[in-house]
């Protein structure tokens, strides 16, 4: 998943799943709400015969850039 933050709201969303997405007011609640979001999107794409892709990330990092 990717995280971002902007003034006073987080968000996040998966590639790998498009349209899978959760707001919050904090980083705390906007993991909580992806967490619960990404299994109900899984779900939803097999009921509708989807495919599900599988994870296609090979990992992550933090740049910091002075």
């Amino acid at each position: 998943m990717v995280i971002e933050h902007e003034d006073c709201a987080w968000g996040a969303y998966v590639p790998d799943l498009p349209g899978c997405v959760a707001v919050g007011r904090s980083r705390n609640e906007v993991e909580r709400l992806i967490g619960e979001a990404i299994p109900l999107h899984i779900e939803s794409m097999r009921e509708q015969g989807e495919p599900v892709p599988a994870p296609s990330a090979v990992g992550s990092t933090t740049v910091q850039v002075a």
